[in-house]
């Protein structure tokens, strides 16, 4: 059996806690989305806030590197991790959806919501170039000392 990510579709539901968690990336996901909706509200935990989302974006990226099939030699090089990007994706659901019940312009809005959509379409061009060994990433799966209070 191959292991895939998870669909944009199923991505975007775990963001907004509207799926079953059934994959670890999903669950991080999950927790992420979380933590943005915590963050914008938040007004002295910031720094721990961040730190939670650095060990979700770890561990989102030690799951890839894992389960991942390794890059042909001659693969591309993505700027960013996948636990990067789905961090992103989990920021801007919260950011779009906030805009459905706050007072936002609606340049404001398109925005957010245009952005989200961007961000999804390339998450599905990376899982599906990262399956096919087309495409490789940072090494970005050791945590960072600052985050962890651990050395790498």
């Amino acid at each position: 059996m191959r292991v895939t990510l998870p669909s944009r579709d199923r991505l975007l539901e775990a963001c907004t806690g509207s799926t079953p968690i059934t994959h670890p990336v999903l669950r991080a996901a999950r927790d992420l989305a979380h933590l943005h909706r915590q963050r914008r509200e938040a007004t002295t935990e910031i720094h721990e806030i961040d730190c939670a989302r650095a060990d979700l974006i770890h561990t989102i990226d030690c799951w890839v590197a894992a389960n991942m099939p390794q890059p042909f030699g001659a693969a591309y090089m993505n700027s960013e991790s996948v636990g990067m990007i789905i961090d992103r994706i989990a920021q801007y659901c919260i950011e779009a959806h906030t805009t459905l019940t706050e007072s936002t312009t609606e340049p404001d809005r398109h925005f957010l919501w245009q952005r989200l959509a961007e961000l999804t379409l390339a998450y599905t061009d990376l899982a599906i170039e990262l399956t096919a060994g087309l495409r490789k990433l940072p090494s970005c799966t050791y945590r960072h000392p600052t985050t962890s209070g651990r050395a790498p």
